[in-house]
């Protein structure tokens, strides 16, 4: 049945909330006290979630077309991932308005969970080159979940297939940066250095390569913003004290802004 060529019975036919699962969906909001303020904490850590799923799938289709040496088709999948660190840092603006009162009158209904928990978050950092077997433990008592985060700990990082790409098309990447322990985190090297100044003073006929530099520039830029706006958000709410789950809350996020990916992205720059 149509009126005015709009679609109106739905009995047997897909609707807008059944293609969405809208049912499901919103009734995911479960507040565990009757504060007005623990729907606006609960939305946005789960709009955050569904953000960090896409922002996984980017990243993993990106990584395989790196390693795939189809470096156009990754660019759009890592344009895309510093769009949606966007949408990431605007959320914490909304939690923002949540004043300290507003927090503690719930905060006890939290128990011990806390967004470190966040085995996509931890994926995320893995995926980035943030590796620490500490991360894993969290998960231990979720086998579906570890599995997924030890695979992605034990993966070469999305930076060690940029390096891995550069070696492939002539670009003399040291051998044992080449054949390091992915399972460490990437430390700064002057030799890697040393290959990114070159590629940024002589880009002709390696344009793609320069490009990514960039891509990945763009990606540890929003992520950065991401953590700071986390890290004010934190501050503004609860100050210095502990988080929930245990964690050391604003000082363990305020040494976070000192790690970098990439670093030697960052470095040449000075060198420029």
């Amino acid at each position: 049945m149509t009126t005015d060529g709009i679609q109106t019975d739905f009995s047997g036919r897909m609707s807008y909330g059944d293609y969405l699962q809208l049912d499901t969906l919103l009734a995911a909001q479960r507040p565990r006290s009757t504060e007005h303020d623990e729907l606006l904490f609960i939305t946005i850590h789960q709009v955050q979630e569904l953000w960090m799923k896409l922002l996984n799938h980017e990243l993993d289709t990106a990584i395989a077309n790196i390693r795939a040496d189809q470096l156009a088709p990754s660019f759009k999948c890592l344009a895309r991932v510093s769009r949606i660190q966007n949408q990431l840092i605007q959320a914490w603006d909304v939690l923002a308005t949540m004043t300290p009162a507003d927090y503690l009158s719930f905060r006890p209904a939290l128990g011990s969970s806390s967004g470190f928990q966040s085995w996509q978050y931890r994926l995320i950092e893995f995926k980035l080159g943030a590796k620490n077997a500490l991360m894993l433990k969290p998960h231990a008592h979720r086998p579906d979940l570890y599995g997924v985060l030890d695979a992605a700990y034990r993966a070469p990082s999305l930076y060690d297939e940029a390096l891995r790409f550069m070696a492939r098309h002539g670009m003399p990447v040291p051998a044992d940066v080449l054949d390091r322990d992915v399972t460490q985190p990437h430390t700064h090297d002057a030799r890697i250095e040393a290959l990114w100044e070159d590629i940024y003073r002589n880009p002709d006929g390696r344009f793609e390569i320069y490009e990514l530099a960039e891509e990945l520039v763009d990606v540890e830029d929003s992520f950065q913003q991401w953590r700071f706006r986390h890290m004010k958000t934190v501050e503004r709410v609860i100050g210095m004290r502990t988080g929930t789950g245990g964690s050391a809350g604003v000082s363990y996020l305020r040494g976070a802004l000192d790690r970098y990916f990439f670093p030697e992205l960052w470095s040449v720059r000075t060198k420029l």
